[in-house]
């Protein structure tokens, strides 16, 4: 007999699942639902959907298959991750406390503190990479924390296992920011987490076509309680973007395994030149590589991530670096089978007060790398080219 669905590999959930072939026609690449309604057989008798902001076959398959990679019950998507992210601090009310790893994705930061703050919930940015530090800063309204790990741009990591312990003895959720990672580098539930949002945007996709964003968890409460929220408030994706989301995954282990290799080779070399500061969790010289080792998926395998970011000292350095650039593109965004670089102080973190930024070591001259799948050598003669003086 061949194995059940839930003890498939990573790579065969990916391409199966929420992917059956169409029952009428047999297609193997399932069809896209582009209707806004559904036909009903009579008052209170749908097939299953009855208005696309409340569900969508489509978007059902998608859930489907982003539920079996992280090894969660369920799936919700949205229509981008901030939308995700919103949603998840959405569950709570004017009052209520949440605590956010310190240099998070800046945009987390403009939501919160421009939005949310001003419709009484209340936040604090502290450094979560030990889990003491988070207790310490855990008061009575505190109902959630929320990391990113490793964190944006700075590759900060949180020992997922003790935060969640931590949480947990407070009677508090736990929610995992696990963009940079995506749950073939990384599955926080099966950590502890009680939430994890992805920017599908980022590896999820791979390809930057696409935005959307997706939250899982193991409770049929918090199921229940983000989908209400969704109905009500309706940040959802288009069933295209599903299906070319659905789609992308398939290749989701491939992409990243090559990314992250790709990464780690590149970090070791950079290390060896005369920069000021070079960040990546795969380096003896990362002051939390030991937590990056022992944090492994369950098949044993250790995932250091496709993100590096280097400091390259000065602006002058860091626009002359940019401008001999050939393969790699400065944008925005991230995981993507091409290689990108950006400058967070200016760009992804621009909405974070300056001196925030400079006490947590976001630098005009650093500069975050995401590692694509081209060719490695490619790659370093690229940054070689852009480094010499």
């Amino acid at each position: 007999m061949g194995k059940s669905k839930d003890k498939w590999g990573f790579s065969t959930r990916a391409i199966h699942v929420g992917n059956a072939p169409d029952k009428e026609e047999g297609s193997v690449s399932p069809p896209i639902h582009l209707t806004s309604t559904f036909k009903q057989d009579g008052v209170g008798k749908n097939r299953g959907h009855d208005y696309s902001r409340v569900s969508n076959p489509t978007r059902a398959r998608l859930e489907a298959n982003l539920a079996a990679l992280d090894n969660a019950k369920h799936a919700i998507c949205y229509s981008t991750g901030m939308a995700a992210t919103t949603a998840l601090f959405q569950l709570f009310d004017a009052g209520d406390h949440i605590l956010i790893s310190r240099n998070t994705y800046g945009g987390t930061y403009r939501m919160s503190m421009n939005v949310l703050k001003r419709q009484g919930l209340t936040f604090d940015w502290i450094d979560t990479r030990n889990p003491e530090n988070v207790a310490k800063h855990i008061k009575p309204n505190t109902k959630l924390v929320h990391v990113e790990t490793p964190t944006n741009p700075l590759l900060e990591l949180c020992d997922l296992e003790g935060t969640a312990a931590v949480c947990k003895s407070a009677g508090v959720f736990l929610s995992v920011d696990n963009s940079f990672m995506s749950p073939y580098g990384q599955r926080p539930l099966e950590l502890g987490a009680d939430v994890v949002m992805q920017s599908s945007t980022k590896s999820l996709s791979g390809h930057s076509d696409v935005l959307g964003g997706v939250l899982t968890t193991n409770s049929d409460d918090l199921d229940e309680r983000l989908r209400f929220l969704m109905k009500a408030t309706g940040g959802v994706p288009s069933p295209f973007d599903n299906w070319i989301l659905l789609r992308s995954t398939k290749t989701l282990g491939l992409r990243y395994q090559k990314s992250s290799d790709n990464a780690v080779k590149l970090a070791n070399w950079l290390d060896t030149l005369d920069l000021p500061r070079v960040i990546y969790p795969g380096l003896k010289s990362h002051p939390q590589h030991e937590l990056a080792q022992q944090q492994r998926t369950p098949d044993g395998s250790v995932i250091y991530g496709n993100m590096i970011s280097i400091d390259v000292g000065s602006i002058e350095a860091r626009d002359q670096f940019l401008e001999k650039l050939e393969v790699f593109t400065l944008a925005e965004s991230l995981g993507g089978v091409e290689s990108l670089c950006c400058v967070p102080y200016d760009m992804t973190h621009a909405a974070v007060p300056v001196e925030s930024k400079l006490e947590m070591g976001i630098t005009e001259s650093l500069i975050r790398l995401s590692i694509g799948i081209e060719d490695v050598v490619d790659l370093q003669s690229d940054l070689q080219t852009a480094l010499s003086k």
